[in-house]
């Protein structure tokens, strides 16, 4: 089956003019056809269809690395290079020598850029449902340091165990005087390896339409029919969010790098349509990645950034929890549990790892963490259900192609 399923990858062709004349009820019929394809792919989910959604899920995965390592085989002379470089860094790595504090030091860079952006990838991406990174990881972090930063009158937290934990500095000669510019210093680097993270998951709708407009082939994407679809019916665009819609497109198209940078600049739940957009109109690579990592990496995430440091600032917060505490007959027992955990966090700002007991992790933070913990597993559910979703679609183009041969 898997066999089959590879050799369905042949993109369809798109309908030319004189198939375009067969009628509005073959048309129909078609997309008709398509809507309950659709539909049917759509209903193969674990919690529906377990053993066909995992039968699937591991032919599509087995056909993805066929596919992989045919793509790095041709490019071996890349890999070749790759390979030789990563040994050459791993020979510096284990020979001991005075080099090792810089080793080290680039290490520990590396590994914390790469984490970042991973996790903007994964906000962006998403497989079909986005990891919300910012929120589960990237802002908590944010926060945690503004807090820190002002408890301990100073970002000079000592490394290790920053960044896996905080600790206000022993040295009182190394507070200072706190301003919004220092926190954002602090979390520069994090911040925009995230927004890059953000900006490199938003290739693959490019990459799509690109691909679909210089092959003529249909991809069977939702989101690529919906932009077509909106081309069609520009000017009869009646509610609020097909106009929205046509704004971003009409202001990529005919501003260019400005307007792509613009609509990254935001938070813009439409710019995976910029990104179809400027595929479809053949914009530049580089004019389109480029504004986009500008403006993400760059333009928004210091307005992100500038947001949470500011309402996790030591004023507002001890005002936000105040006003828990006015809300009638519920607010008293809602403010105490946030002004324990707010103190406990405060303890082991103190507190060195292995100095004293730890202070107990309060319900606030246990919540938090199952949040996390289920966001996570439901990711990785959405991640098994789109690619058991790709194998069908592969065998229904394999179908529409056998019956164009008949």
């Amino acid at each position: 089956m898997a066999a089959n399923g590879a050799e369905c990858e042949q993109p369809q062709k798109r309908l030319g003019p004189k198939d375009k004349q067969n009628g509005s009820s073959t048309d129909s019929s078609l997309r008709e056809r398509k809507q309950l394809d659709r539909e049917e792919r759509l209903s193969l989910v674990l919690w529906k269809r377990p053993f066909i959604t995992l039968q699937y899920f591991f032919l599509e995965t087995a056909i993805t690395l066929k596919e992989w390592t045919w793509k790095l085989w041709q490019r071996r002379g890349v890999v070749f290079l790759t390979v030789v470089l990563f040994s050459l860094f791993s020979l510096a790595y284990s020979i001991e020598g005075a080099h090792q504090e810089y080793v080290q030091h680039l290490e520990k860079k590396f590994l914390w850029c790469a984490y970042w952006v991973g996790l903007g990838i994964l906000s962006s991406v998403g497989l079909g449902t986005g990891l919300h990174t910012f929120l589960l990881y990237l802002g908590p972090h944010i926060a945690s340091v503004t807090l820190a930063a002002y408890e301990c009158g100073s970002v000079n937290f000592p490394e290790p165990p920053y960044p896996a934990q905080i600790v206000c500095p022993e040295d009182e000669a190394l507070q200072e005087s706190i301003s919004l510019w220092t926190i954002m210093s602090k979390v520069r680097l994090e911040a925009c390896m995230w927004g890059a993270g953000t900006a490199i998951g938003e290739l693959p709708p490019y990459f799509m339409a690109r691909a679909a407009r210089m092959s003529g082939a249909d991809p069977d994407d939702e989101d690529y029919e919906e932009f077509e679809e909106m081309l069609e019916h520009s000017q009869s665009a009646q509610d609020f969010a097909s106009r929205a819609k046509l704004a971003v497109q009409n202001m990529v198209q005919k501003v260019g790098f400005f307007g792509i940078l613009a609509c990254a600049s935001i938070p813009n739940p439409l710019f995976d349509l910029a990104g179809i957009t400027c595929g479809h109109f053949l914009i530049p690579f580089w004019t389109f990645f480029g504004a986009t990592l500008i403006g993400k990496a760059i333009i928004k995430m210091h307005i992100q950034k500038l947001f949470v440091i500011i309402t996790f600032s030591k004023h507002i917060v001890e005002q936000m929890v105040s006003l828990i505490g006015v809300i009638p007959g519920v607010g008293a027992s809602l403010q105490k549990p946030f002004r324990e955990y707010l103190e406990a966090q405060r303890t082991k700002l103190h507190n060195p790892a292995g100095d004293g007991a730890a202070a107990g992790e309060s319900w606030l933070s246990w919540v938090f963490e199952k949040v996390v913990l289920v966001m996570v597993c439901y990711f990785i559910l959405s991640i098994i259900n789109s690619m058991a979703q790709s194998y069908a679609k592969r065998l229904q183009q394999k179908k529409y192609s056998e019956e164009k041969t008949k």
